[in-house]
């Protein structure tokens, strides 16, 4: 093990404290001259979990940030959660405690009440008046942290994602809500904790894709001229699918072979393992159940949750006992793609500059680069961020620079609705200096049993 490995082990082991940063927020409300920040959403919506890092329920929880009449160097602000009944003691846990600045343990220490929040940002969890919605919560909460009894016309600002029943409350009590980049920037940089939570899940990723690899290793054809070639034969002369473990191998299969891995490293597929065959290699985002033939790109997209609500993201493709073709020039041109795209990721270069690189090696090697939806081709963007939510900024195809920080997918591919579908994706990190891939497996079209 390399030293390198060795050290994303033990990080893996014993991750950094996973904190947010309150303060950009902070002077984005003061910044407008607004009266607060108001977020309303689920465990599942990505900015909350950001912000909070509270890992609740599915039921609506409301974050309520406010700057303080005067920052000092202890304190600039204040962040109130509205937490659903019942879990005011993980809210507390994961939201306050968890953003207590460091101290040492022990006879004669400071308590918890008595250290101070990482960033400044006084934390409180709030649990009255669970019965309402979680926007007139956020508003009574915004109002009273405003020093009002309502908003009297006082700007708030939101994601852009806010639910509309939650706007409308805000609105309701006089509030003027406006959306704001803030949450969405400060998510796009990556901090040693966050990393080390992708580096993990990333890790869990590939070792899923091991998996189906080692499966497809174990495959056996059915000989051709043998009764059950003719009985299985499909009705387009298509070669019957594949035999593993005595039965007939298909993409559920793979499917449940590849989330045993992932659940077996502690994280979940999230209903994200995206497995076609065939034709069905180009629908790009396949959950279906169809035969695994031999000769046929099967693609395999796994895209695992994190125990901490962080994405990974990888994508092979393989094809068992092929004769070149289509299959063939389609790898040679997307890992040519591949690298064309990772020799541009460095901080400061345009990000849909790598999008254009990899576009224009695959209309080198005669794919269409700007395919539509259904159409042969490079159909889709060359990458996306990836942290709390599968897609985020930044993407390779949209405005501005790459940053050290940015964790992206590189997944050039292209396909045939007629034939199947060829993607190589990774993970990487901008670094100061280039890039980093956080966890790698082996390129190959030809599945191997690897150790």
């Amino acid at each position: 093990m390399s030293e390198d490995d060795a050290t994303a082990t033990d990080r893996e082991k014993n991750p950094r404290p996973l904190r947010t940063d309150l303060r950009p927020i902070v002077e984005a409300v003061r910044d407008a001259d607004a009266a607060a920040f108001v977020a309303v959403g689920d465990r599942f919506d990505g900015d909350l979990r950001y912000l909070s890092r509270f890992a609740g329920p599915d039921r609506p929880s409301a974050l309520v940030v406010v700057p303080t009449g005067e920052a000092t160097a202890d304190t600039v602000g204040r962040a109130v959660l509205c937490a659903p009944a019942l879990f005011g003691e993980q809210a507390e846990r994961e939201f306050v405690a968890s953003a207590r600045a460091s101290h040492e343990s022990g006879s004669g220490g400071p308590t918890d009440d008595e250290v101070g929040f990482h960033d400044g940002v006084a934390r409180e969890v709030r649990t009255e008046r669970v019965g309402d919605h979680a926007g007139e919560r956020a508003a009574a909460a915004a109002a009273d942290l405003a020093g009002g009894a309502s908003g009297d016309g006082e700007g708030v600002l939101t994601p852009a994602s806010i639910p509309h029943d939650a706007a409308v409350y805000l609105e309701r009590a006089g509030f003027e809500p406006a959306s704001t980049e803030a949450v969405a920037t400060a998510r796009a940089r990556k901090t040693p904790a966050e990393r080390d939570r992708i580096r993990r899940v990333q890790r869990a990723t590939v070792a899923g894709i091991a998996r189906a690899e080692a499966v497809l290793a174990d495959c056996e054809a059915v000989d051709e001229g043998s009764e059950e070639t003719a009985a299985g034969r499909a009705d387009d002369d298509r070669r019957p699918p594949l035999r593993w473990d005595g039965e007939p191998l298909t993409t559920e299969r793979l499917r449940r072979e590849v989330n045993a891995a992932l659940a077996a490293r502690g994280v979940r597929d999230a209903g994200n393992t995206v497995i076609g065959a065939g034709p069905s290699a180009a629908d790009l985002h396949y959950v279906g159940d169809d035969p695994v033939r031999p000769g046929e790109t099967v693609l395999l997209d796994v895209s695992p949750r994190g125990p901490d609500g962080y994405y990974g993201d990888a994508t092979r493709t393989f094809v068992v006992d092929g004769d070149g073709g289509w299959a063939r020039r389609a790898y040679v041109a997307v890992e040519a793609a591949r690298e064309a795209a990772l020799d541009e990721v460095e901080p400061g270069v345009p990000a849909k500059t790598v999008h254009g690189e990899a576009a224009a090696e695959l209309a080198a090697y005669g794919f269409d680069p700007n395919a539509g939806e259904g159409e042969a081709g490079f159909t889709h963007g060359t990458g996306h961020g990836v942290g709390v939510s599968l897609h985020e900024r930044p993407s390779l195809s949209g405005a501005g620079e790459l940053r050290p920080g940015h964790v992206v997918t590189v997944e050039p591919g292209v396909y045939d609705p007629d034939i199947g579908g060829v993607r190589l994706e990774d993970l990487v990190l901008v670094t100061e200096d280039g890039y980093e891939i956080l966890a790698e497996h082996p390129f190959g079209i030809a599945p191997r049993e690897r150790e």
